[in-house]
């Protein structure tokens, strides 16, 4: 059975579905860009690496969630219809990533404000798990047979184009109002949020002017609709057979190369390679421009060679090349790598500026920042921040600067004297006369080093490349997985049966990628390697794609089905 549809109409029902589900993704994927602030702000102050953990934990919640909401809305699909279905997906994703732009930090509300926040991200997740299969399945059942690929391919650049979205946004928010104001509490990082719900009414708008799919109608009004959508698509032995071969054969290697190449390789460039929030973004957002337009050329293609092929390819590419692509990742960035590059005219090393804790009184933080430039642009900037304890209080607000003794790192029988400039408190005016000296009572072990990396040219555009390339293999997995899924399965079941190995595949195998591959990491470091190996959170993504190609190879086929009906 076929459907003689109008280009336009197709053009509207592509235009109206994507706009929809690209704002989806943008809402949902906000959250993830916004992981190391979000961590900050959400949990204490003093957490460290277990904040970023639990941020990276509370973004999985969100994966891990998906597949019951394919079932829920997977199953409303098939029962009253593929445009209602994802109209209500949208407005639970809309409403719950405004509320996270709502929810008071940690230092208001404490426990509360993590918890909030897990689970309005849960039903995040839960909506997302609705959207996708909805959008696809819709698109597939207007497309013409010999299009399929090509058609459902389009919906297929909405997640990274709200990803590219997400990123956009953030870097034009951040600056215009700087790292301070934008990381703080009521900050910058908020409006993505709260901007998401503009767009949500826009697609809202857009998608109720939409029809049913004709292959949904024409099902309903014969009365050939599914009673129970959930039974037989995996009640039914043949049906749950081809659940299991479209997840272990193909979307779950799938998940894995998606989110390793577009999340894994942003966050390993800003939190392991220390690249600059601004600069590690505006590379992914230059690799996802160049790349994006080949999600449309691999569903053209699988429309004319099949979709198993292509998919396998991208996948064994990523197997082969990850460990070699994120070495140079490493390599590029190691500063002992560039010794002989430095530019020690243009080298700067402050001051230190001691700053007195609000809360304590009696605690110090000495601050100094090294910025190291070299002769081809590059620059590292370092922060060090010492913590001392004193034994009393800076009594006079206007003393200009403390001083005192430390041993000496070379001889402990020596006493340094170390003279630090004092930030001015809140309304305080220093007496450039004043200095005072302070007896410390304790140090923390070791200083805190926030590293930041402006790169080279060549170096960034070497990054560029290579994250390109990591997308490239995203768009060859991607690109003809919707078409693929949807000629699997019945039409009276297809929502409900493509919509749970989808997102199992992508939100539980893919959406661990960030969260495992650090966890994978952390479990590297010992005392004798205090920072692991960098590269084992690989490890994982490699792994999964290893087995899923294996299967895929042997048992999928490469037939394009063009009947769709059955």
């Amino acid at each position: 059975m076929s459907f003689d549809i109008k280009p336009s109409k197709i053009s509207l029902v592509i235009g109206a579905s994507s706009v929809g589900t690209l704002i989806e993704w943008y809402d949902f994927y906000i959250f993830g860009m916004l992981a190391t602030i979000i961590s900050k702000q959400f949990f204490p102050s003093d957490a460290g690496t277990s904040a970023l953990l639990s941020t990276l934990a509370i973004f999985a919640a969100g994966f891990i969630v998906r597949p019951f909401g394919a079932l829920v809305f997977g199953r409303l699909g098939d029962l009253i219809g593929r445009k209602y279905t994802f109209l209500l997906t949208l407005v639970l994703m809309g409403g719950s990533t405004f509320a996270i732009g709502l929810v008071p930090g940690f230092a208001t509300i404490g426990w509360a404000a993590p918890i909030l926040v897990l689970i309005l991200r849960l039903v995040q997740g839960l909506a997302l798990g609705g959207e996708y299969g909805g959008a696809a399945t819709y698109v597939a059942e207007h497309a013409p047979a010999n299009r399929r690929g090509f058609w459902t391919s389009w919906i297929q650049t909405t997640a990274t184009l709200g990803l590219f979205l997400a990123l956009g946004v953030i870097i034009l928010i951040r600056s215009n109002q700087g790292v301070e104001a934008f990381s703080a509490e009521w900050g910058g990082w908020r409006y993505p949020f709260w901007m998401s719900i503009i767009l949500v009414v826009v697609s809202i708008l857009i998608r109720m002017k939409m029809s049913e799919s004709p292959m949904f109608t024409k099902l309903k009004s014969e009365g050939k609709t599914s009673a129970n959508p959930l039974k037989e698509s995996f009640g039914q032995k043949a049906n749950f057979k081809m659940v299991l071969l479209a997840l272990f054969g193909a979307v779950m290697g799938q998940g894995v190369i998606w989110y390793t190449g577009q999340f894994y390789a942003q966050s390993f460039i800003e939190t392991v390679c220390k690249v600059e929030f601004v600069q590690s973004r505006n590379l992914i957002l230059w690799a996802i421009l160049f790349a994006t337009p080949f999600f449309v050329v691999f569903g053209y293609l699988s429309d004319r060679i099949g979709r198993k092929w292509i998919m396998m390819f991208g996948m064994l590419a990523g197997i082969v090349t990850y460990r070699p692509i994120y070495q140079y990742f490493l390599d590029a960035t190691n500063a002992n790598n560039r010794t002989e590059k430095i530019d020690l005219a243009n080298t700067f090393v402050s001051e230190k500026l001691a700053i007195v804790d609000e809360k304590v009184c009696t605690k110090l933080y000495v601050v100094q920042k090294i910025d190291t430039a070299y002769i081809d642009g590059a620059k590292f900037s370092y922060t060090k921040t010492d913590t001392l304890f004193l034994t009393d209080i800076i009594k006079d607000a206007s003393t200009t600067s403390i001083y005192y003794t430390q041993p000496n790192a070379m001889d402990a029988a020596k006493l340094d004297t170390i003279v630090v400039k004092l930030k001015p408190t809140k309304g305080a005016f220093l007496d450039a006369t004043k200095t005072q000296e302070v007896t410390i009572a304790a140090a923390s072990l070791k200083p805190n080093i926030v590293v930041e990396k402006t790169l080279d040219q060549s170096t960034y555009w070497n990054l560029i490349w290579l994250v390109f390339v990591q997308i490239l293999y995203v768009t060859m997995v991607y690109g003809p997985i919707a078409a693929f899924l949807v000629e699997l399965f019945p039409t009276k079941i297809r929502y409900t049966s493509m919509s749970l190995p989808y997102h199992i595949g992508n939100g539980v195998f893919g959406g661990l990628v960030p969260f495992l591959g650090t966890l994978i990491v952390e479990f590297t470091k010992t005392a004798d390697n205090p920072a692991g190996d960098p590269l084992a959170g690989l490890w994982y993504p490699i792994g999964v794609a290893s087995i899923c190609l294996f299967i895929g190879v042997i048992y999928l086929t490469n037939k394009v089905d063009k009947e769709v009906m059955d």
